[in-house]
């Protein structure tokens, strides 16, 4: 690990101002993504600004929508009675996530600005194209059992680890930050990038602009939904497929519908021909067959990946079947 800096800060403009001000200075909190980064050698901050001591914590719904401070704990938010009770696939998103310990020290912002799994990007002596620009993606024809079978390039084919980022997106959460510029409100699908030829730039933030917090409408889809995580053993692991949904009906009819998935995409990953393909029709198997097969449309599966392909497609049966009732 090389040699870097320390700081607090308990103002959030001094925070952005100190990381804004170093050409690797970047925040953190709990640290549980960014530490093993630090000692993997996949990045090499400079400063590091300890941003513990902000108000940022807090969770509450005010004016319609949830609001989640980027510093509360993922175990504090899971566990919230609001949360519990009106945006379910939140709560199960969290709880599917890492382990009760990891769980109480990391937090809301630092779970969304996590770094991909891919084995390429943690080995420091193998080429990467996200973590040095330019030198390669061995994943493209190496092992490629955990990669991208939608949005990746001939660049980068890692997918976005974070439970809670699939039930964000499938909620339409909007993203809070403050950078030198001030603060924004980015939504969540245009907070995430696709890779394309720069699959080094992750997300829409700006170099000392960090996550304040997120929102998230109050709304019968965020009270009627649910999370289904596939994965390779039942605790601390990331997903293989992972499925946020929310579903509204009258009678046997879909009035509303969003999906989110993840495990198969550089970020998570909305299907809007597959949320038509059900919209405004009875939830019969036809139309489920029908909206799974929109949804890995233009799929690109590699060589050890082509079963995430049928793999998804269960997975959307088998929780709009929980949703509907059936």
């Amino acid at each position: 690990m090389k040699p870097f800096g320390y700081t607090r800060s308990a103002r959030a403009s001094e925070a952005v101002g100190l990381v804004a001000a170093r050409p690797e200075g970047s925040f953190i909190a709990g640290g549980t993504d960014l530490l093993n980064l630090m000692k993997d050698g996949a990045v090499a901050p400079d400063l590091v600004v300890d941003i513990n001591d902000l108000p940022l914590s807090g969770v509450a719904v005010r004016d319609g929508r949830l609001r989640i401070g980027a510093t509360a704990r993922m175990g504090d938010v899971a566990d919230h009675p609001v949360v519990g009770e009106r945006f379910p696939v939140l709560s199960q998103a969290l709880l599917a996530s890492a382990s009760p310990q990891v769980r109480n020290r990391a937090t809301i912002g630092g779970n969304l600005m996590q770094r991909t799994r891919c084995w390429y990007f943690r080995d420091a002596g193998s080429p990467c194209n996200k973590r040095e620009p330019g030198s390669g993606c061995p994943a493209l024809k190496g092992q490629n059992r955990w990669h991208a079978i939608q949005g990746g390039s001939d660049h980068c084919i890692a997918v976005h680890p974070s439970d809670l980022a699939v039930a964000l997106s499938a909620l339409d959460a909007v993203v809070l930050t403050l950078g030198p510029d001030g603060p924004r409100s980015l939504p969540l699908g245009d907070f995430y990038r696709l890779p394309g030829a720069t699959p080094d730039r992750e997300t829409a933030l700006r170099h000392g602009e960090m996550i304040t917090g997120i929102e998230i409408p109050d709304s019968p889809l965020a009270r009627s939904s649910r999370y289904l995580k596939v994965r390779d053993r039942a605790t601390f692991e990331f997903a293989v497929v992972s499925l946020a949904a929310a579903l509204t009906m009258k009678g046997r009819v879909v009035t509303d519908v969003r999906f989110a998935f993840g495990g198969i995409a550089p970020r998570p990953w909305r299907s809007a021909e597959a949320e038509e393909a059900l919209r405004g029709r009875p939830l019969t198997d036809a139309a489920v067959a029908s909206a799974a097969r929109e949804l890995v449309r233009g799929a690109r599966p590699r060589e050890h990946n082509a079963f995430k392909v049928e793999l998804v497609q269960r997975a959307l049966a088998d929780i709009l079947a929980d949703l509907g009732g059936q």
